[in-house]
């Protein structure tokens, strides 16, 4: 832990920033280590952690509501595969708690409610869904020529399909974080997989919390806010309760089968490896079946009061498992590698990799069976985002209710000669699906290309539903794109990620332009990037190297300094 005086002095120095044009809370920002429960965990190995419990402390005044029936009601035990990392005191797996047959259902006390104004019937409900993993370019509405993803394509149909939005940091525990409280990770103080934002900003309201403190049903089931993949499937991982009034925790049969899963890298943990399983039995027996289940019940249980539910999808993030019937749709002879120059990363820095071991060592047959498995559970994600648009269209909800589509970041599946999942600052990390249907909005059924960013989230959906954005919020409110998706926007994106270093861990940045994308790794001491996305869409050639691009490089890394910090802060950091 670091010691009061070095927080203080840390918090000083590095979040007194607030961007141009934002309003922020200046000098105002809590010490790390707020009072919640968590853990704390060694850098000695970041990617094999042992995880240490820490005391966690009851709620104090002001702190939000307690729990009825404890997140964790009974022991927790051991994880169920050896490689997983073990779970935190109190997000176990009790026996009876998230069983596949029986879902986890926690009610929240309804304290933040107990100020509710009253009911104004012409309010819009939310339904927020999540996919976890999900690249844009893996969906058929985006352009994928093999992919069968009818119902997300529908739905960008009826609503707004953003096709540059972009994530504020490509790994699931912060890139929620950020887009679930409008703060870029800077502010939020989150970069790896196991710091709750609560520890840095324990007042902060997040989007949900906000809809809960306004009157409205807060409801959430699977994965909004983290959860480790698969070992945390079942409890509420790092979930906040101060923004739910009821969550349900679902855990299908995947869990029971995890034995089955092909992985050909056994090195490494299955929700951080390639592997696969064409599984037996129905949709609903799985966990996003299970959730989708869940979603509908919770849709026809709130249907006749205003409603925020955050419904989260834990596919298609590794292990890829779905039902036998989506590995069907794509026969492996029509599942091809992406294709890129043999010379591709000759000008690619080192660090922009996060795996030295190109496609893992794998061969291409293998490859091609992980890209199979990776689409198939792209699909069966679809089917039961499906399921939830039919019971909104059955319950005639669907026109009074907005509907938001995420994934918590992009996703690599091969590109630049073998780069797989996230961690990257490439187009394919960074970006990642966005759509919004939002009833009347003249925009509906056309894209928007203008660049957006994933803290642009929660002011949009806020204002939409008539509801202040707190000051310190950094997003931009895209109502007017919903309007007109192909008005003059002039809109940047900037995405970070934290590299762990041998034990120094440094800062991976960059901003994305209308034409450019700018990447410094360290402040530029492990490198530099700058690709042209006019001429290099697929960002295969690096131009930092060229004299003629210094005036470029020059305004580009100003811009890059607005909203992000060259050095990440002198934290722990754990499972980068």
């Amino acid at each position: 832990m670091i010691p009061k005086l070095s927080q203080a002095l840390l918090a000083a120095l590095l979040f007194p920033l607030n961007s141009p044009g934002n309003s922020g809370e200046p000098n105002a920002v809590p010490l790390l280590g707020g009072a919640r429960g968590g853990f704390v965990a060694s850098l000695a190995d970041p990617f094999n952690p042992t995880l240490q419990p820490r005391p966690s402390l009851s709620p104090q005044r002001g702190e939000g509501p307690r729990v009825r029936g404890d997140y964790a009601r009974t022991p927790h035990h051991s994880p169920s595969v050896a490689t997983d990392p073990p779970l935190p005191k109190g997000e176990g797996r009790g026996e009876g708690e998230g069983s596949y047959n029986q879902p986890t259902t926690l009610a929240l006390a309804d304290s933040e409610n107990n100020k509710r104004p009253a009911r104004t019937p012409s309010k819009l409900n939310v339904l927020f869904i999540a996919a976890d993993d999900l690249t844009a370019t893996a969906l058929a509405c985006y352009g994928h020529p093999l992919v069968k993803s009818p119902h997300l394509d529908r739905l960008a149909a009826s609503g707004v399909r953003f096709d540059r939005a972009y994530c504020q940091i490509p790994l699931c525990n912060p890139s929620r974080a950020s887009l679930l409280t409008g703060l870029r990770p800077d502010m939020t103080g989150v970069y790896d997989l196991d710091r709750h934002f609560r520890d840095q900003r324990p007042d902060t309201v997040t989007l949900p919390q906000l809809f809960r403190q306004n009157g409205y049903t807060t409801a959430r089931v699977g994965k909004i806010f983290h959860y480790n993949v698969p070992g945390g499937i079942g409890t509420s991982g790092l979930d906040d309760e101060r923004s739910w009034n009821q969550v349900v925790n679902p855990k299908g049969r995947d869990l029971a089968d995890e034995k089955l899963i092909t992985n050909p890298t056994p090195q490494a943990a299955v929700g951080r490896a390639l592997s696969w399983l064409r599984a037996e039995g129905r949709d609903e027996e799985q966990t996003d079946g299970m959730v989708a289940t869940e979603a509908i019940r919770l849709l026809e249980q709130h249907r006749d009061k205003p409603f925020f539910i955050g419904v989260g999808f834990f596919r298609p993030h590794t292990p890829y498992v779905a039902p036998k019937k989506y590995f069907d749709l794509y026969p492996l002879d029509k599942v091809q590698l992406p294709a890129a120059p043999p010379d591709d990363r000759r000008d690619m820095p080192p660090v922009a990799s996060y795996f030295t071991n190109a496609n893992y060592g794998l061969n291409e047959q293998t490859l091609r069976q992980a890209l199979q498995a990776y689409y198939a559970s792209v699909s069966f994600m679809d089917a039961q985002v499906g399921r939830v648009l039919d019971a909104l269209d059955r319950l005639n909800l669907a026109d009074k209710t907005i509907v938001v589509f995420w994934s918590d970041h992009g996703y690599h599946l091969g590109e630049h000669l073998g780069l797989w999942q996230k961690r990257s600052l490439f187009e394919e990390s960074a970006r990642a699906p966005l759509i919004i249907r939002s009833p009347g909005a003249k925009g509906n059924g056309r894209a928007c290309s203008q660049i957006v960013e994933f803290v642009d989230i929660y002011p949009t959906v806020a204002q939409l539903c008539g509801l202040k954005t707190p000051p310190y919020v950094e997003g931009r409110r895209l109502r007017p794109l919903l309007e007109n998706p192909a008005r003059a926007w002039n809109g940047t994106a900037f995405t970070q990620i934290v590299r762990p270093g041998d034990g120094q861990p440094f800062m991976g940045r960059t901003v994305r332009t209308d034409r450019w994308r700018y990447t410094e790794w360290d402040g530029g001491a492990k490198g530099v990037e700058l690709y042209d996305h006019q001429k290099d869409p697929n960002e295969f050639t690096n131009l930092s190297a060229d004299p003629g691009y210094a005036k470029t490089i020059a305004n580009l890394r100003k811009l890059l300094s607005t909203k992000t910090r060259a050095t990440p802060p002198a934290i722990s950091f754990n499972r980068l």
